[in-house]
């Protein structure tokens, strides 16, 4: 059932609160995944807040009509066109999404915007080739432990071996040592 010129307008202001609102937001040719692919990368996107939609590309051009994409970036608008919309997390997302077009060989990145910045193809798989905030986090807190562990085991060094001399000087003497009351 085709919809109205109503609910097309209700639709194209929804895709603009949604631009408005990602930290990051990726057009992507979705050619020859399977159904059963889209929703395994909406169920799993939708875990990482953020949302893949499937949108005719008059009523894209229409939600974005005040940006250059559309003057610099025609190409954007050839084919079919899905978008990525992350909301939390802006590199996670984009993961997810280029670790499944790699595996299935299908599907191809177009375009993407991060932080008022445009980014081509490479720069987003650049993007997703690093590591996830909680990775980068988990590395920073070893770095700054690190030093910490070091200095902890070179005063425990000094207590065992003051140890090891005094347990050395004991057997040398030949006996235990017992404490007198």
């Amino acid at each position: 059932m085709p919809k109205t010129r109503q609910q097309k307008k209700d639709l194209v202001t929804k895709l603009a609160e949604k631009l408005a609102r990602a930290s990051s937001v990726v057009f992507a040719d979705y050619r020859g995944l399977t159904m059963a692919k889209l929703q395994e990368l909406r169920k799993a996107l939708r875990e990482q807040e953020a949302e893949f939609s499937i949108t005719k590309n008059n009523l894209l051009k229409l939600a974005i009509k005040d940006s250059s994409l559309i003057t610099n970036y025609p190409s954007l608008f050839e084919g079919p066109t899905a978008t990525l919309f992350a909301y939390g997390d802006q590199i996670l997302p984009l993961k997810t999404m280029t670790k499944l077009i790699k595996d299935t060989k299908i599907g191809e990145i177009k375009l993407g915007l991060m932080d008022g910045e445009i980014l081509d193809k490479y720069a987003i798989e650049k993007l997703a080739s690093l590591p996830s905030k909680d990775e980068l986090r988990a590395k920073i807190v070893g770095s700054l432990g690190a030093p910490l562990y070091g200095i902890v085991g070179v005063l425990q060094a000094n207590l065992r071996n003051l140890v090891y001399a005094l347990d050395g000087i004991r057997k040398q003497k030949g006996g235990d040592i017992q404490m007198s009351s």
